[in-house]
């Protein structure tokens, strides 16, 4: 009986663990508070309707919000460069299904948020009701 509470707490522990810690604690990207709402109705994002594109929303966050359509649902990413100072570099540019920063060049992916450095892309909370898509943390 021992052995098996063991194996409980032991289990419990393991999946309490979380992978996005790691995300959360980018020193280079200070924790601005974001909470806005599109609609994918309007001309402006309307490219969002359809899979794999992407736009970017200014003056939200450290350099402006990208919104990416994954087919599945929707990614929203801070659009400063994860792994570079946010004074130092301009807001990414969306180049097909990555995020280019203007410092270094790395691309990172819309999809995962992943790149090659680091830290990943600074991820938002998305949910979408309608044409309505809100992005908060």
């Amino acid at each position: 009986m021992k052995k098996f509470w063991c194996l409980i707490v032991f289990v419990s522990v393991l999946f309490s663990c979380s992978e996005n810690s790691r995300r959360d604690k980018n020193p280079y990207i200070p924790s601005y508070a974001v909470n806005l709402s599109i609609d994918t109705n309007l001309p402006a994002y309307s490219n969002l309707k359809f899979v794999s594109n992407g736009v970017i929303i200014p003056n939200y966050g450290a350099k402006g919000v990208i919104i990416f359509n994954t087919g599945s649902g929707y990614n929203a990413f801070d659009a400063a460069c994860p792994n570079q100072p946010v004074t130092s570099c301009t807001a990414m540019t969306i180049d097909g299904i990555n995020a280019v920063c203007s410092c270094d060049k790395t691309a990172y992916s819309l999809f995962t948020g992943l790149g090659g450095k680091d830290y990943p892309l600074k991820q938002y909370r998305v949910e979408f009701t309608g044409t309505i898509i809100h992005v908060y943390n």
